[in-house]
């Protein structure tokens, strides 16, 4: 079921980058993205509210709102804004190539940091990703 996921999620990511430069040359970066957060923020909250998944958010520990915190300032506040300007200056292709590079950071930062394990096979496929984003930017 994984995979129809994340399937599904590459069409979706790699769809919108089209909208978003669309609308990138008529308004400024921080006034996209505001819109955008504003939007997914109020689609989200009615689907949790539907769900009856309030109680749940009362039951996560301190500890884990900060981790999550941490994430959503990372992701979906800095990452997201730099990959708006980005976007807005940069061609559709070569910003879409480069935030392809994503998670080879995610490998590397998660072999240090959370000490998990990297096989070969990964390796080797991380190198013919790279090379592979090289030569597609040439």
């Amino acid at each position: 079921m994984f995979l129809i996921y994340a399937l599904a999620g590459v069409f979706c990511l790699g769809l919108a980058p089209l909208f978003g430069k669309a609308v990138l040359n008529s308004v400024n970066p921080v006034t996209a993205f505001v819109l955008r957060t504003m939007i997914a923020a109020i689609i989200i909250a009615a689907w949790f509210l539907s769900a009856r998944g309030f109680n749940e958010l009362l039951t996560v520990p301190p500890s884990l709102w900060i981790i999550i915190t941490i994430e959503a300032v990372l992701a979906a506040l800095l990452g997201d804004l730099a990959y708006f300007y980005a976007l807005k200056d940069g061609n559709i292709n070569e910003v879409s190539l480069i935030m392809s590079c994503a998670p080879l950071v995610t490998i590397s930062l998660s072999y240090f940091l959370l000490n998990e394990m990297i096989t070969s096979s990964q390796i080797i496929g991380a190198v013919f990703i790279t090379i592979g984003l090289i030569f597609i930017s040439l």
